[in-house]
């Protein structure tokens, strides 16, 4: 099997380097990933601009480019041989409910499902994860129970870890999306120039963080599993939107 990991913090992120260590002591594993940090990038992708690959000295290939760029051109020919299957991680930081919209980690596993691949996106639950060998043992587990069972061709699966110990972990729950409260106002200071500029804000709190959902299965000490679909459309409105469209005078 060849596995093709990549991820939005960058080909020198520890947890990426963890992941590709394990992953390489079961499967041939390619290492596709960003030049520098790009969190947050979601699912950008570099048209306007050539994108320049630079193999390292380990054999990771870093990309001037966004996740999304990095799986898109190992699957689409930069790659002699195809990947099997693509992980994405492993972050710094979880990304559960509202995170996985802007998530570079998540969107680079979303592109490998859109080019056929089934993908799976890895976090740990900090900032600054102490536990990383945690994650890469996970990512072990859900390669081997991948081979046994296949994923459905619209899903990836998203995973969050507690950063804990492995001996710490209680299991794996299947969880939905938490949500979160909104975002935190933005921060306004001056640069040099005296000029007004302005930071994002930091995520909202957690608001739908009950049972069943991705927050509440990682704060108590389960790795969280959340199939997302690819397919974005609400089908259950299609017949409600249909009527609304035709009350609508052009």
């Amino acid at each position: 099997m060849h596995i093709l990991i990549s991820n939005d913090d960058g080909y020198l992120a520890p947890g990426l380097l963890a992941l590709e260590k394990s992953l390489s002591k079961i499967a041939n594993v390619t290492v596709v990933a960003p030049d520098r940090n790009l969190s947050a990038s979601s699912n950008s992708l570099t048209i306007e601009m050539p994108l320049r690959v630079q193999e390292k000295e380990n054999g990771f290939f870093s990309v001037e480019g966004t996740p999304t760029d990095c799986v898109h051109l190992a699957i689409t020919g930069f790659l002699e041989q195809e990947p099997d299957i693509v992980f994405s991680g492993i972050n710094n930081g979880e990304n559960m409910g509202d995170d996985v919209l802007y998530s570079g980690t998540v969107a680079a596993a979303t592109e490998g499902r859109f080019l056929g691949l089934p993908s799976i996106a890895i976090s740990m639950n900090a900032s600054q994860p102490k536990f990383f060998e945690t994650g890469a043992h996970v990512a072990v587990c859900l390669f081997k129970q991948l081979l046994k069972f296949a994923l459905a061709a619209d899903t990836i699966l998203n995973v969050n870890v507690p950063d804990v110990p492995l001996r710490q972990l209680k299991g794996f729950k299947a969880t939905r999306l938490g949500q979160r409260h909104r975002s935190k106002p933005v921060v306004e200071s001056r640069d040099p120039r005296n000029q007004k500029i302005y930071w994002v804000g930091p995520p909202g709190g957690q608001q739908d963080a009950g049972e069943g959902t991705d927050f509440h299965a990682v704060e108590n000490g389960y790795v969280s599993i959340t199939p997302l679909q690819i397919d974005l459309t609400n089908h259950q409105q299609l017949d409600d939107l249909s009527t609304w469209v035709e009350k609508m005078p052009l």
